[in-house]
């Protein structure tokens, strides 16, 4: 079974390298900007032998989730605003690794409560399900994660990990989740962090 949260300090050999692809390949954004606030790179990030570490990091054989911006990176600044808020991911186990500058890193990632059926994530266990008043997941995901994800309101910050520079957060993807405050006026100074979408290998 895979822990819920993992935090893995210094995990790249060289970070100030990546953090610099990372803002070569930010300056080339996504034509189509999703949900999220700022900017999504136009290209993955090439982290060599990243499933591979991951993988014996957490004792379990991941790969790749497919169909996702995995490696992908995102810029985001102090006033850019997005269509979602707290969410899931779709994938087995989410990854995000911080490349902010460590002068100017503020936030992290923080998950939630939801304070009407007091749900921390999406249960994988139908009594768990049940408890909160739900037997379908695709309703509970409708009407708790969809319908409130921008409601701050209807939700209850459990947890932030901090942001931290060549910082690796691994977790849960069922849990509710969502970037910390942006922060930063230009890309030397904003929110940068390379997202991270694994499903088990087969």
């Amino acid at each position: 079974m895979l822990p819920n949260v993992c935090i893995f300090d210094d995990f790249l050999k060289d970070p100030s390298a990546a953090r610099q692809k990372a803002l070569e390949l930010v300056a080339n954004p996504m034509e189509n900007r999703g949900n999220y606030p700022g900017q999504m790179s136009g290209k993955p990030l090439e982290i060599q032998g990243l499933s591979e570490t991951v993988s014996r990091l957490l004792n379990v054989k991941l790969a790749a989730a497919a169909d996702t911006v995995h490696s992908h990176c995102r810029l985001t600044l102090k006033n850019d605003r997005g269509r979602s808020g707290v969410h899931i991911d779709p994938c087995q186990y989410s990854g995000i690794l911080f490349l902010s500058d460590e002068a100017n890193s503020k936030g992290g990632t923080d998950f939630f409560r939801h304070r009407r059926t007091g749900l921390d994530y999406v249960p994988t266990r139908a009594d768990q399900m049940l408890k909160a008043g739900y037997s379908d997941p695709n309703r509970l995901i409708e009407e708790v994660v969809n319908r409130d994800s921008n409601s701050p309101a209807k939700w209850e910050r459990t947890m932030r990990v901090p942001m931290r520079f060549n910082r690796l957060v691994l977790f849960n993807p069922w849990m509710f989740h969502n970037a910390g405050p942006a922060f930063g006026t230009d890309a030397a100074s904003g929110r940068l962090v390379c997202l991270m979408f694994f499903n088990r290998a087969l």
